[in-house]
C-alpha cells in the first residue's frame, strides 16, 4: 500500500500519543470507566525522587462516593499500604522504591466496578558522578580537538555536561553544553596550539552537581596519527592468513601498526602482527570459514602501547601524559577460505607377499582441515596413482609394488587441498629392534599396557647416520583376523592398546620406524583379561592294561582356551567304586 507523506506523519504522531496514553491509563479491566479530570494525584517529596527514597503518594477525588473505595495501583499492582483521611482523600505509602520509571494510578473502587481517577508517572534518580579520566586528541588535519571523559554511574534522568576551556589566568574562552553524552568536539581554533589551557566538565541534573578535576589541555601534546584505512584484505594461497593492505595520510615515518579483529558476537583481539612492508601486515593464527571483522591502528614506534587497556593515549591530569595511537580505523570484513590439511597421515604396511602389500592409513585430525575428505590418493612407480574412497577411522588397501619400488607415499584429498605425501616404509633395515616387555593388562579387561627398551648397544648417531623416526605397535587377535596398529613418538617408550576383549588372544609386535627403514619385530603374546576354558579337551584312550591307560588329547583351539593353558588336571575313578568323588592328579 503506497501511504503519502501527510499519513505516514500522522501515524508517527498518534502512535507514541498512543503508547504515553497507554503507560499513563493503562486498557481498562472489564466494567471500568475513566473519570475524565475526577481527582489528582501528589507524590511527597516530589516524583522525581532519589532512587531507594520512600514517597507517599495522595489520591483526592473530586466526588464523594460513599460505595467506593480510593485505591492506588503502582506499576499494575495495587498497593496495600494504604490509610484513608476522609471520603475524598487517601494516602498510599511506598517504601525504599528503586525502579528508575513507574507509574501511579488512583482508582475508585466499587463492588459491581471500577473507575480510573488519573494518574502520574514518577522517576527515580541518581545525582551524577564526578567527570573522571579526561582524554582529548586531534589529528594533523582535524578542525576539532575531540575529549572523552567517563560519567561514572548511571543517573537514569537527564544530565547535561557543561564543557570550559580557559586560559591559565582563568579567563574563560569556550562553553558548550551537551547532554547524556561523554564526548565532545571542541573547535581547534580557540585555541593557540602553543600555551596551556585548562579543560573543566561540569554535570549536573535534577539531583545535584558535579565538577572534574582541571584538565591540562595542549594542543601540541595532544596531536595524534591520521586514521589509517585498509584498503584491501587478502589471503595467501593455501593458507588462511590474511594480508591486510593499509594506508595513511600521516607522513611520518615512525608509525607502526597494529591490527584488532574479532568474530561475530567476541571481543576484539588486539595483535602485534608480521609487516610485511610498509603497508602490507600478515594476520595468522585464524580459524577457517569464519568471518572476521578486522581493524588497523598506527602508533609512534618509539613507545610500547598496551592496546588492551587504553585508547589513544592514555588518560590523566594532564595531556602530556598521552601514548600516541590513531583512532582505530573502520571495519573490514573479510571470510577466511577453507583449510586443507598440513600434516602427514600416520601410515603402516603389512607384506602379503614379495610384491603384494596392505597399507594402512588413519584419515587427518578433523580440526586440521575443512571441509570434508573426498579421497585419498596412493602414489605408486612411474607416477601411477591409486584412489581409494574411505570412510573409516582406520583405512587400508592392497597394491602390487615391483620389486624395485623402495617407497610409495599416501595424501588425503579434501574440499580445500591435499595434505603433504606420507611415505610408507617399504624397506626393512636389517637392524634388531627395540624389545617389549612383560605387558601389563589394565583393572578394566579392555586394555593393556606396553612397553619396550633398546639393547644397551644401540646407539643413534646426532650427526648423518641412521636416524629414529617413530614406532608402529601393531596387534592382531589370534586366530588372525583384523590388524589394528599406532604410531607412536619417538621420544615415548610405552603406550596403551585399547578396545580389547576379555578372553581373547593378541599377537602384538613392536617396529621401530627409521631412515634405513623398519626394524625387525619384537613380538608377544597376550590377554587383556584371562577367563576359564570354554571346555575341557577330548580324549582318546590309546591304551587300556590292568594296571595303566594311556590317553591322548587335543590342544584346545585358541578361541576355547580363553587364556595361557598352564596345566591339565586328569580327575580319575573306577567303575564299581561307590566313592563318587574324583581323584585328581596333575
Amino acid at each position: 500500500m503506497k501511504l503519502s507523506i501527510s499519513s505516514t506523519t500522522s501515524r508517527c504522531i498518534i502512535l507514541p500519543l498512543l503508547i504515553l496514553y497507554i503507560l499513563l491509563y493503562p486498557l481498562l479491566p472489564a466494567g471500568s470507566q475513566f473519570i475524565n479530570k475526577g481527582g489528582t494525584v501528589t507524590v511527597d517529596p516530589s516524583p522525581y525522587f532519589l532512587l531507594g527514597s520512600n514517597l507517599t503518594v495522595y489520591c483526592h477525588v473530586r466526588e464523594c462516593k460513599r460505595s467506593y473505595k480510593i485505591s492506588l495501583d503502582l506499576n499494575g499492582v495495587t498497593v496495600k499500604d494504604r490509610k484513608e483521611v476522609n471520603c475524598n482523600l487517601a494516602k498510599f505509602y511506598l517504601p525504599n522504591v528503586h525502579m528508575p520509571q513507574s507509574f501511579v494510578v488512583c482508582k475508585l473502587r466499587g463492588v459491581q466496578s471500577t473507575k480510573i481517577v488519573t494518574g502520574l508517572d514518577l522517576h527515580g534518580g541518581l545525582p551524577p558522578d564526578k567527570p573522571e579520566d579526561i582524554i582529548c586528541e586531534v589529528t594533523r588535519s582535524s578542525d576539532f580537538i575531540g575529549c572523552l571523559w567517563k560519567s561514572g554511574q548511571k543517573t537514569y534522568l537527564p544530565t547535561t555536561y557543561n564543557i570550559s576551556v580557559n586560559r591559565e589566568n582563568g579567563t574563560q574562552i569556550y562553553l558548550d553544553q551537551i547532554q547524556n553524552a561523554e564526548e565532545i568536539k571542541i573547535p581547534r581554533g580557540i585555541v593557540d596550539k602553543t600555551k596551556k589551557y585548562q579543560l573543566i566538565i561540569t554535570a549536573y541534573n535534577h539531583f545535584g552537581v558535579s565538577q572534574s578535576n582541571p584538565f591540562i589541555l595542549c594542543v601540541k601534546e595532544i596531536v595524534i596519527p591520521e586514521t589509517p584505512h585498509i584498503t584491501n584484505v587478502e589471503f595467501e594461497n593455501g593458507s588462511i592468513s590474511a594480508v591486510l593492505q593499509w594506508k595513511t595520510t600521516d607522513l611520518s615515518v615512525h608509525l607502526k601498526p597494529y591490527v584488532r579483529l574479532c568474530t561475530y558476537n567476541s571481543s576484539w583481539d588486539v595483535r602485534e602482527e608480521t609487516e610485511l612492508s610498509d603497508t602490507l601486515i600478515r594476520v595468522g593464527d585464524l580459524t577457517p570459514l569464519t568471518e572476521y571483522e578486522f581493524q588497523v591502528r598506527t602508533c609512534n614506534s618509539t613507545f610500547r602501547v598496551n592496546h588492551i587497556t587504553v585508547p589513544s593515549f592514555t588518560p590523566g591530569p594532564t595531556s602530556s601524559q598521552r601514548l600516541p595511537c590513531s583512532k582505530w580505523s573502520s571495519s573490514v570484513l573479510a571470510r577466511t577460505p577453507g583449510k586443507g590439511p598440513s600434516q602427514r597421515l600416520s601410515v603402516w604396511r603389512v607384506f602379503n607377499s614379495q610384491q603384494n602389500v596392505t597399507v594402512f592409513w588413519k584419515p587427518p585430525p578433523p580440526q586440521d582441515y575443512s571441509g570434508e575428505v573426498k579421497q585419498y590418493n596412493i602414489f605408486l612407480a612411474s607416477d601411477q596413482i591409486k584412489e581409494v574412497t574411505c570412510r573409516e577411522a582406520s583405512c587400508h588397501s592392497s597394491v602390487l609394488v615391483p620389486a624395485a619400488v623402495q617407497t610409495l607415499s599416501i595424501s588425503a584429498v579434501t574440499s580445500y587441498g591435499s595434505s603433504p605425501p606420507a611415505d610408507v616404509p617399504l624397506r626393512h633395515s636389517g637392524e634388531v629392534g627395540p624389545v617389549l616387555r612383560q605387558p601389563a593388562p589394565a583393572a578394566n579387561g579392555s586394555a593393556v599396557y606396553v612397553s619396550w627398551s633398546w639393547p644397551q648397544t644401540k646407539s643413534w648417531s646426532t650427526s648423518g647416520g641412521e636416524v629414529l623416526l617413530h614406532y608402529v605397535v601393531q596387534w592382531r587377535s589370534v586366530p588372525a583376523t583384523k590388524l589394528w596398529w599406532q604410531e607412536v613418538e619417538k621420544n615415548q617408550n610405552s603406550t596403551s592398546i585399547t578396545g580389547l576383549t576379555a578372553g581373547v588372544r593378541y599377537n602384538v609386535s613392536l617396529f621401530a620406524v627409521t631412515t634405513r627403514g623398519v626394524t625387525a619385530p619384537s613380538s608377544v603374546l597376550i590377554y587383556s583379561k584371562e577367563q576359564k576354558p570354554a571346555s575341557g579337551p577330548n580324549l582318546t584312550v590309546l591304551l587300556h592294561e590292568a594296571k595303566r591307560i594311556q590317553i591322548l588329547w587335543d590342544e584346545l583351539p585358541v578361541n576355547q582356551q580363553r587364556g595361557f593353558i598352564t596345566s591339565y588336571t586328569l580327575y580319575i575313578q573306577t567303575l564299581d567304586s561307590s566313592n563318587q568323588a574324583l581323584r585328581g592328579e596333575q
